[in-house]
This record gives structure tokens, sequence and C-alpha cells, in this order.
């Protein structure tokens, strides 16, 4: 018979973090089990990383690239996309299920979770009305179990799961939710999502005096979870997806795109809003707008990885050795590069580019800042063209931002249309960063058991493990 377990996913969570003051229960559960350093796949983003663990494939398998790519079929992006079957390869509550078809999964919030076999599941999916409203909201797998959690729990709070506002709020609702489910539903794999941690080492970086307590926040739900894994005979796996590096104060941020621009030529862009654009004479600010169908090259910026996509691939070498010159570049890598690490796939880049330490690409293509897209100034983290850890901010230039934000919120409430263009455009704010596979010891991802008994046949504790072993891991733990 398989033996109940859970996997906790404490993002960002690394062992310089944890601590007998600040994470009593991680250290508990680190120094009286087994803490591993993990080496993710590259890039060591969210996507990628959660599917390496679920999976125990790599990159060229899973088909999980980064958190977006562009397809290559119709030139749109696709950045954080959430249908199950994106992932090419075999789940690991269904590598389970081959050994017993009693096996039951409950997954909270890990990525790619709609559509997936998994009998049950909760994520986010956000209400986007005709109005330009966005309402919190969340979809599940049987569709009750959104109803009833959103009655005992209230609406799943969207806006502190990610933006400016985001804190402990949703971590919280996430661990609550899990405790109602899995006393209800009982089920064999349980995988859990907290998120806390990733806001303030991004926003403030992994040195400021506020991460402590943040590290106690986090801590708090953790020994809930745990205390309620153990009272129904559970068995607990923490892992965590990547750790947080610090960023310079300034000087941090790759420009990938502006310099495929200015230097080279090669982007394409599209003149929307505003008088004059495209002969139209329509109110507003003029503004830009990437069009990587039209870009001889095109950068999809992820952390500290940008995958370049070329048009022509008798051009691929050139654009090979002029961004291997754009300072903070640490690698270029090219198909056969990607090819013979395990990383290549149809929806990769033709160059994929790794930054330098404490360095990252941002998305921003605009010259202007008065031509900066609108979706720029907000938390669109489907349109922009990359990711933008900007958005953990509000801009400092606005006086009195909570009652300019109250403002637009209740603006919204009562369906009048309005941008929540609050964020800023200074991409310096940023502290802390991650997507490089190489880190420091204390600043690497982990994987803590309880028994370190189970993990004897995985790499010794002096060497990092691979973090697609992680899914040997919990199938270890299900049936020892």
């Amino acid at each position: 018979m398989p033996h109940p377990t859970a996997v906790i996913n404490c993002v960002g969570l690394s062992p310089s973090l944890i601590s007998p003051e600040h994470t009593p229960t991680l250290h508990r559960l680190a120094t009286g089990g087994c803490m591993r350093q993990l080496a993710p796949q590259l890039p060591a983003v969210t996507c990628t990383s959660q599917t390496a663990m679920l999976t125990g494939a790599p990159v060229s398998t899973h088909g999980i690239v980064a958190n977006g790519w562009l397809d290559r079929s119709t030139k749109r992006l696709a950045l954080w996309q959430q249908a199950n079957t994106l992932v090419e390869a075999p789940k690991v509550w269904e590598l389970a299920r081959e050994r017993d078809p009693s096996v039951t999964t409950l997954n909270m919030f890990w990525w790619f979770n709609m559509y997936s076999s998994a009998e049950y599941s909760v994520t986010p999916r956000p209400q986007y009305r005709a109005d330009g409203r966005k309402i919190p909201d969340c979809a599940s797998h049987p569709e009750h179990l959104r109803e009833r959690l959103q009655k005992r729990l209230g609406p799943f709070p969207l806006f502190r799961f990610w933006g400016p506002m985001a804190d402990i709020t949703s971590t919280r609702w996430i661990a609550d939710a899990t405790i109602e489910l899995s006393s209800e539903l009982d089920p064999t794999l349980t995988l859990v999502y907290l998120p806390h941690l990733d806001y303030p080492l991004q926003k403030l970086g992994p040195e400021h005096p506020d991460i402590p307590r943040a590290c106690r926040e986090l801590d708090d739900e953790v020994a809930k979870l745990v205390d309620h894994f153990d009272s129904r005979g559970v068995r607990t796996l923490i892992v965590s997806e990547y750790g947080i590096a610090p960023c310079p104060q300034a000087g941090g941020q790759i420009h990938v795109n502006r310099f495929l621009r200015t230097e080279l030529d090669a982007l394409a862009f599209r003149e929307e809003g505003g008088r004059g654009a495209g002969g139209l004479d329509l109110p507003g600010p003029l503004y830009e707008i990437p069009d990587p169908g039209a870009s001889a090259a095109f950068s999809l910026a992820d952390h500290q990885v940008a995958h370049v996509y070329v048009s022509d691939p008798a051009r691929i070498s050139e654009f090979r050795d002029a961004l291997a010159t754009l300072d903070g570049v640490d690698t270029v890598l090219t198909t056969d590069h990607m090819r013979v690490t395990n990383l290549q796939h149809e929806r990769s880049g033709d160059l994929l580019l790794v930054a330098k330490p404490g360095r990252w690409f941002t998305y921003y293509h605009w010259l202007d800042d008065d031509r900066a897209p609108d979706y720029a100034r907000t938390v669109d983290i489907h349109s922009k063209p990359g990711y933008d850890p900007v958005e953990l901010f509000v801009d400092p230039a606005i006086r009195f931002p909570k009652a300019r934000l109250g403002y637009k919120l209740l603006r919204k409430k009562v369906g009048l249309r309005t941008l929540m263009d609050v964020i800023p455009l200074d991409a310096s704010l940023v502290r802390g960063t991650h997507g490089r596979a190489e880190s420091p010891r204390a600043l690497a991802p982990v994987l803590i058991t309880q028994d370190a008994g189970r993990l004897s046949e995985l790499p010794g504790p002096d060497s990092p493990m691979p973090m697609e072993r992680v899914c040997d891991a919990v199938l270890s733990t299900l049936f020892d």
C-alpha cells in the first residue's frame, strides 16, 4: 500500500534562510531528518523547476523551457500558461498510479494545474470581465471545491498572490485550503505551493533586515501544515524551486530587446494609441508594442535567462556573436549546445542567454518611458513579453499610493473602466533574482525529508542532487 505523502514547495527557500530563531519548524525538519542541496535545470524558474520535480525529465522531454515562450507557428507569446497538457512527460502521480491504481492526488497551486489527470486540484483563475475588471477567483477540479473553499475562506486573495500588495495572505489561504481539502478528501499525495518568500526576496534582496520576519511568517504556515500532516500519519517533504541571489543597487538589469533594437536594428514594433499612430487620430498617449513575428530577432526575458528567437537561421551566428558582447551576459548557448545538455526543445529560442551572477534580463524594449505600452505600468503577466519583477512595486513617484490604489479599485468595483497604472518603470528597484542553474550552496534550493534513509540511493550530501530526482524521492516516500 502507498504511504500518504505531502510535498510542500517553499519558493525561494535556501540554507541561508533556515535557522532555529527565524524558522524553527524548518530547522527542526532539516536537522532531525535530511537536507539536500538541489541542482535545478536551466532555467531555474518556477515553471521549469516545478515540472522537473514533478516529471523527473529533462527540458528536452517535458518541454517547459521557461515561464513562457514564443509560439513559432502563431508568433504569439505564451506566458504563464496553465494547461497541464503543455507538459509533455508523465507526472509523478501518474507514475505512482502505474505502481498502485489506488493513488489519489490533491494539487494545491503548483503550476500547470488545469485540466490535469490529478483527482483534485485548485489553482488561480481570475475572472476577466468585458469592462476591464479582474475579479479574484480560482479554478478547481472537481468544480464544487472552488465554491466550498471560497465560502469557507473567502475569495482567493489574488492581489495578495502577486503584485505590489503580495504578502503572507495568499500563502495562508493556500495552507488553510489544503488543510480543509486534505482532511475531507484524504488524498495519497498532496502537493502544496507556498509562494511567500518569493516576494520580499525579489523585492528587497536576501540580505534585507525584513527577510527574517518573512521567514517567520512562512514557517508558521509550514508548522501548521506539518502538524496537520503528522496528525494524519502523512510523510512530509519540503522542496524549493530556486534560491534568490542579491542584485546590485543599480546596473543589475540587462535590456536585451533595447540592444537588439538600437545596436542591431533587429527588433520591430508597432505604434498604437495616441495622435498619428497608423494614420489614426486617437486620444491618449502614443506607445510602442513589440512585434516578434516581424522582428529579425526578439528576446523573451525570464529572470536570469532570455530566449532569443531569430527569424533567419543564416543570421543566428551573427546575433550570437553580437549578444555575447552585451554587458552582463555570461553565456550564449546555441541549439547545438542546448541539444547536448538536454535543454533543446521546439519551444526554445535559437539562442539562450544566461546572465552573470547578480544580473538579470528585462523585457523592456522602448527607449522613452513616454512610449512604454499601457500594460507596462500595470500588473499584466500575460501581455508583457517577458517576466517583470517590477510588478512587486508601487511607483515611488505616486503621492499617497494607498489612496490611489483604493480609488482605482473602487472605480473597478462599480464597473468603471480604469487603468491600474501604478507600477514603476525603474528596473533598478529589484534587489533579488534567480534563473541561473549554478548558485552558492547557501543560496541553493533544497530538499528536506524527515527520513534520510529513503534517499540512500540518491547523490550524497556533499554533491547537489539534480532537481529531477525529486520525483524519485517522492515515489520512494510513497512506496518504501
